[in-house]
């Protein structure tokens, strides 16, 4: 292990890493750290305490961590679209929402079907302006993270907002918990998480990837990685389509062939990760009771 707390497995890791640069811890005295967002133009990140019903704000020019909303619809994950707007996945409201450059909250999607969401979990936007995001019953399940109530739907699924005509279809509907998601950064690809180890003792604890193709369907399904140390949560992508995911124990980088090629050790359990910074190159990462970051010698995939 070196100095900065990251473990190669594989040689191609050893140039992913800097051995002068430190895991920083930057804000503490969360209940469960998630949905890092970056804006490049303000230089801020916006995450999510989910349990405390908050979303807080880290200014990257300043050190400067403050409260961005509460409440906050107990609000889980957050991307930013093209034009620099939030979006962002609400438990409690059961709903994903974009806020606008006005501050107002345009509601993206709340039903399927007449039928309500469980809680939208994870968000990301294509290049094409369409919203795919997942919804598992994390936010139903109990009031930690919510409001406890049963599912209309009945089920968990991964969905797609069309951005033309604002209708929220089913792209996946074969997983336990769907959870985090990112496309490659050709958008070829939409990798998704499965945590349902959580509620079965063998369910699934892997990220499976899917061709996308160009009607926005998804096609061939495969198994791409398992978790060796607790559960994937959110993950994101650098420029070469390296995986940067959350873990039980820190952050795991994966190639896109599939194979874990090193770790960044974090003391606490991750729940999610984002590129930040004005070139991409410093990871930001939710761990249960605090936001820490770390600068790489990779960048993010631009999704701007």
């Amino acid at each position: 292990m070196s100095a900065n707390n990251s473990v190669t497995l594989d040689e191609r890791f050893r140039r992913l890493v800097n051995p002068t640069a430190h895991l920083e811890k930057l804000a503490e005295g969360c209940r469960w750290a998630e949905g890092p967002a970056y804006f490049p133009a303000g230089r801020y990140l916006i995450w999510s305490d989910i349990p405390n019903d908050r979303m807080m704000r880290y200014d990257e020019t300043s050190g400067h961590v403050s409260v961005f909303r509460h409440p906050s619809g107990y609000s889980n994950g957050n991307t930013v679209d093209r034009q620099g707007r939030l979006v962002s996945c609400e438990h409690g409201n059961r709903r994903v929402t974009r806020t606008e450059h006005d501050g107002s909250i345009t509601v993206v999607a709340s039903h399927y079907s007449g039928k309500r969401l469980n809680s939208p979990n994870d968000v990301v936007v294509r290049s094409d302006g369409s919203i795919w995001f997942t919804d598992p019953a994390y936010g139903i399940d109990s009031d930690y993270e919510g409001h406890k109530a049963e599912s209309e739907i009945g089920a968990c699924h991964v969905y797609r907002v069309d951005p033309q005509t604002g209708t929220v279809t089913i792209v996946a509907d074969d997983f336990v918990r769907p959870n985090g998601l990112a496309f490659s950064p050709d958008e070829k690809l939409l990798y998704i998480a499965d945590t349902g180890a959580t509620h079965a003792e063998d369910g699934p604890r892997h990220i499976r990837v899917f061709d996308v193709d160009p009607a926005g369907k998804l096609r061939n399904g495969r198994l791409f990685a398992t978790c060796t140390a607790g559960l994937f949560d959110g993950f994101r992508l650098d420029e070469a389509g390296r995986i940067w995911t959350s873990a039980g124990d820190g952050v795991h980088c994966y190639d896109p062939d599939g194979t874990l090629i090193g770790k960044i050790l974090v003391p606490e359990i991750v729940a999610n990760v984002v590129f930040g910074g004005p070139k991409r190159n410093r990871l930001y990462i939710c761990a249960t009771t605090s936001l820490y970051a770390i600068m790489l010698p990779v960048n993010g995939a631009k999704t701007l």
